[in-house]
């Protein structure tokens, strides 16, 4: 910074430069030489010439319209000439790898003075390191993706893999067995689902949903059953190639034919004359991550039931983008696979016995969402809090209106209780083999993930109310608002739908209700 921008000046000073050729204004306590700038602005130069800008401290008329983060901009913080006189800059917006102090910006594990049966130590070092790799490495690249569609940088993939990021996103496990972990703030022995729920919610802190599903989604719902039904010849090719972001996976079920109706698939494979192979035909489609996997984990109906099958990219397979309401960096993809051959030995757990395989690893799945949905929603009701607190109507601040108030505290309540119950689900996990996850879980999940994702819908609906016209706009001080109201919708179909999901429950309820219970 020049000598020039280190200037003090007096705000009596700084009212002198008032006019069109000569126009400074106040932000923070900096002084801002905006004369050539004026004409620039993308609002258009009368805006400068009320009275209460031009030369005056237009702080509170900025914040009104702008965002923070612009004045960290290059071709706008070369602007700053200098400060006021005895005064210190005291607004501050994202602080790179800090917690905030927007009251339920965090959850309450996080929160001072607050306190929670679940969190230890290594899980508070591990969010630690998690925020400062997020805001310096995934955030910017999240931000670019997001918008120019193109899929994650390798960067940022071979960074989450030098610090075995992709392991800790599969959970707990043997795969973590011998690895470094984050730098070594916790060890593979210690590592649990909260440890894994923390990595899931610094990452989609980021408010960027096509990314976050970019960002390796297809392995964590694709490489589980690998993981867990693979022959240990097939396990010890697949996983660490995919740990290692040197090749993607991606789990294919969903059909234009059937999508929550796992069992009306209609993908055919059928075995070689020889009994070597499976001969595979048919269709996925909605597949996350399907148009840059190697590896495709699919639901076949085959002669004796239903059965996965890992599948190779190789010929007969191909992948088409499919246009979505969020970024093509998910790498969304249409699959056909025409008379591919696949090794029998790709079979993932026992022929016809693809029902268990793939619903047991729905509960993690849709566990991953239910987490990641909690932390969307908190994000919002952070912007909206900030944005109640600056913003004013009617000559006062957003926050005096009863309604708003309203609208706020419900969208408090249903994120605080959403994290509550993932919180308690996740704690039964940790309790629980993969077995009994699989047989008593499955209700629990599927009503925690209806709730989640129509808490969600109601929330990104009343941010919108709250922000107006910028909770439509793509860019400004509604971009997560407005992303948020696109995407949530997501959640409430991916994975199974939420009536689906919530009949699931009811289902599994009804089926353990004792015979002889009586009103």
């Amino acid at each position: 910074m020049t000598s020039k921008a280190l200037k003090s000046f007096s705000r009596e000073e700084v009212a002198k430069h008032n006019k069109s050729d000569d126009l400074w204004i106040i932000v923070d306590s900096k002084v801002y030489d905006i004369t050539r700038f004026k004409d620039l602005h993308p609002g258009g130069a009368s805006v400068f010439a009320e009275d209460d800008v031009a030369g005056q401290d237009a702080t509170e008329a900025f914040y009104g319209l702008h965002r923070h983060e612009i004045l960290k901009r290059p071709q706008y913080a070369r602007l700053h000439i200098g400060t006021i006189d005895g005064e210190k800059s005291v607004i501050y917006s994202r602080e790179v790898g800090e917690l905030s102090d927007v009251p339920y910006a965090e959850p309450t594990w996080l929160s001072a003075g607050y306190y929670s049966p679940y969190f230890k130590e290594s899980h508070k070092r591990l969010q630690g390191a998690m925020r400062k790799f997020v805001d310096e490495i995934i955030l910017p690249d999240a931000l670019a993706r997001e918008e120019d569609g193109k899929r994650p940088s390798a960067s940022v993939i071979n960074a989450m893999s030098q610090l075995n990021i992709h392991a800790m996103r599969m959970g707990p496990g043997k795969h973590l067995k011998g690895l470094t972990l984050m730098g070594g703030v916790v060890t593979p022995e210690e590592f649990d689902y909260f440890h894994e729920l923390v990595c899931v919610q610094e990452m989609a802190r980021c408010g960027q949903r096509g990314y976050g599903d970019g960002l390796q989604a297809g392995a964590v719902i694709g490489l589980p059953p690998v993981m867990n039904f693979g022959s240990p010849e097939l396990r010890a090719k697949i996983v660490p190639e995919v740990l290692s972001g040197k090749k993607f996976i991606c789990l294919a079920i969903s059909e234009a034919f059937a999508g929550s109706d796992v069992a009306g698939l209609q993908t055919k494979a059928t075995k070689s004359e020889d009994g070597k192979h499976w001969i595979v035909n048919g269709t996925k489609k909605w597949i996350t991550n399907g148009m840059f996997s190697d590896y495709f984990t699919v639901g076949c109906r085959t002669d004796n039931g239903f059965t996965v099958i890992l599948i190779e990219r190789s010929e007969g397979l191909e992948t088409k983008p499919i246009k979505t309401s969020y970024s093509p960096t998910a790498g969304t993809a249409y699959i056909t696979f025409d008379n591919v051959k696949v090794p029998v030995e790709n079979t993932l757990g026992p022929e016809g016995g693809g029902i268990f395989v793939i619903l047991s690893n729905f509960n993690h799945e849709r566990w991953v969402m239910c987490v990641a949905s909690a932390r969307g929603q908190r994000l919002i009701v952070e912007e909206c809090l900030k944005w109640i607190s600056q913003r004013k109507a009617f000559g006062k601040p957003l926050s005096s209106q009863a309604v708003i108030r309203s609208k706020m505290a419900a969208m408090i309540a249903r994120t605080e209780s959403v994290q509550s119950w993932v919180e308690n689900i996740t704690m039964q996990m940790c309790n629980m083999s993969y077995k009994q996850q699989a047989e008593k879980l499955a209700g629990p999940i599927g009503l925690l993930k209806m709730y989640a994702t129509r808490c969600a819908q109601e929330t990104a609906a009343d941010a919108v109310q709250i922000f107006g016209g910028r909770g439509i706009t793509k860019t400004g001080m509604g971009q997560f608002i407005e992303h948020y109201h696109r995407t949530a919708p997501f959640d409430a179909v991916l994975g199974g739908a939420e009536d689906v999901l919530g009949d699931l429950g009811v289902r599994q309820a009804i089926r353990q209700m004792p015979k002889n219970a009586r009103l």
